[in-house]
């Protein structure tokens, strides 16, 4: 009987420990969680603040990965509204102060100190967005009276699929509510087999001309920006496998040759990182993995947004 209690005392102790380990080390049971609706799809929940991997991640009221804001920025406010998806937000593998957005508003605040008191770079991102979901974003809340709107797609998103908001508490990367223990969490994400959801092959499998459809989003957004009066830039970042050889796929090929001639007939400021990275001695080094950037490919891109939109708002 005390051989019994032993081992049953050592099991639940070492579970605990478990359970502490995966939560204090790794971050898990508490992953961030998100809502469904109806028009963006889905976006992630309001108010969180997590540690995944070390990583700090702060979502604020108006579902961004930055800070809590105001509304309407003071006067000597330079506000910059920074729309995206996972490349955008940076995701677990990246720490707040890493994102795009941060290391913007940090060289952007040194840059223009003379003008302005405070440099603010909003991040309104979600994995997996596309230009349907971020003009459906920017419809909800408007630009939040930003200077600058800074569209960051990769190619991927050309073809990107109508916003929905089936993944939402259904996989395993859209939880919509906080798991009851870390290894649940851990089992669910990395051993339990995903199923699938219904409805989502009908959505992924969606017809007619996709990339028509998200270069007319691309161009709604651009109206509504220039409504603001406001500055609109556009960036697509490449994948790793069209880097160098065997270069981008011919569907890819044409899909980017439409938008090159969509940006020039309606003069809407284009960075297109292909070329840039292509120049780059080692360009697998800028990424986490095949689509996603790391911290030197992050400040990379955060440098020539930066200088394009000084150069944009000296103009102004």
């Amino acid at each position: 009987m005390v051989t019994l209690v032993t081992c049953l005392a050592v099991v639940i102790g070492l579970f605990v420990m478990m359970e502490v380990g995966l939560r204090s080390l790794f971050g898990f049971g508490h992953p961030l969680t998100y809502i469904g609706d109806d028009q963006i799809g889905y976006l992630l929940a309001p108010n969180q603040y997590t540690r995944r991997f070390g990583h700090r991640i702060k979502i604020n009221e108006y579902s961004m990965r930055s800070e809590s804001i105001q509304k309407t920025p003071s006067p000597s406010t330079l506000r910059v509204l920074l729309l995206g998806d996972s490349i955008a937000n940076g995701g677990w593998w990246t720490d707040q102060d890493n994102t795009i957005s941060s290391l913007m508003m940090r060289s952007l605040a040194s840059a223009v100190a003379t003008h302005f008191q405070q440099v603010e770079v909003l991040n309104a991102s979600a994995n997996s967005w596309g230009p349907r979901n971020e003009l459906a974003y920017l419809q909800r809340f408007g630009s939040f009276n930003s200077q600058a709107v800074v569209l960051l797609i990769n190619t991927d998103d050309l073809f990107a699929t109508a916003p929905t908001s089936l993944p939402v508490g259904r996989d395993r990367n859209y939880p919509d509510k906080k798991p009851l223990l870390a290894v649940g969490e851990v089992f669910n994400r990395y051993l339990l087999k995903s199923k699938l959801i219904p409805g989502i092959e009908a959505v992924q499998n969606e017809g007619g001309d996709r990339v028509g459809l998200n270069l007319e989003a691309i161009s709604n957004i651009q109206a509504l920006v220039c409504q603001a009066s406001s500055l609109f830039v556009l960036v697509m970042t490449p994948l790793l496998r069209e880097i160098g050889q065997p270069e981008p796929r011919d569907y890819e090929i044409k899909a980017r040759h439409r938008l090159t001639e969509f940006c020039q007939a309606r003069q809407i400021t284009y960075l297109d990182f292909l070329p840039i990275f292509n120049s780059n001695q080692d360009p697998k080094a800028l990424y986490q993995d095949h689509i996603h950037l790391n911290l030197q490919g992050n400040q990379l891109v955060s440098e020539v947004i930066g200088r394009s939109l000084l150069e944009l708002l000296r103009k102004k």
